[in-house]
């Protein structure tokens, strides 16, 4: 019985092995993605009411964080198209409601998608800039959410068993 437990386990890492990326292009769209999926989650999964939380006064709130990582994803996205862009932050005063800031993070994850996926797989080989930059920019205020997560008393979305 112990053989064929470990006979599958090593299918079932073999499998997912040969899932992985293998391509730096694919690499950054699986990261891209990844990061962008949890903070969708949690941007979707926040009470609408406490959008405007914040853990201390001079911070950003919870819904200025989801705005604030989806102007790195419009950064990404310009830089992408080779447009000559600096780093724009988009006015959370424009993003009001919780509709608002997850219709635009939806936005921006999709556009920036779609000019990851539009690159040819060879471009990445010199440079994976900005990709990499925005990457782990949503990666350090996704643990932001957390904290604001943990401070309501709320698991984040994945983090929570199921």
């Amino acid at each position: 019985m112990r053989a064929a437990g470990a006979v599958i386990l090593a299918l079932a890492a073999a499998a997912a092995y040969a899932e992985q990326p293998k391509t730096p292009a694919e690499e950054l769209a699986a990261a891209f993605a990844d990061i962008n999926h949890k903070v969708l989650d949690m941007a979707k999964d926040f009470p609408a009411d406490k959008y405007d939380y914040k853990l201390r006064p001079e911070m950003r709130s919870f819904g200025a964080v989801i705005v604030h990582i989806a102007s790195g994803n419009v950064f990404a996205a310009k830089a992408g198209r080779g447009e000559k862009v600096k780093w724009d932050e988009l006015d959370p005063v424009n993003y009001k409601t919780k509709a608002q800031a997850v219709a635009l993070l939806e936005k921006s994850i999709a556009d920036a998608t779609a000019t990851l996926k539009s690159r040819p797989a060879d471009s990445f080989h010199g440079s994976v800039e900005p990709w990499l930059d925005v990457i782990e920019h949503a990666g350090e205020h996704y643990g932001l959410l957390v904290a604001y997560y943990r401070a309501n008393g709320m698991v984040p979305p994945a983090l929570r068993q199921h």
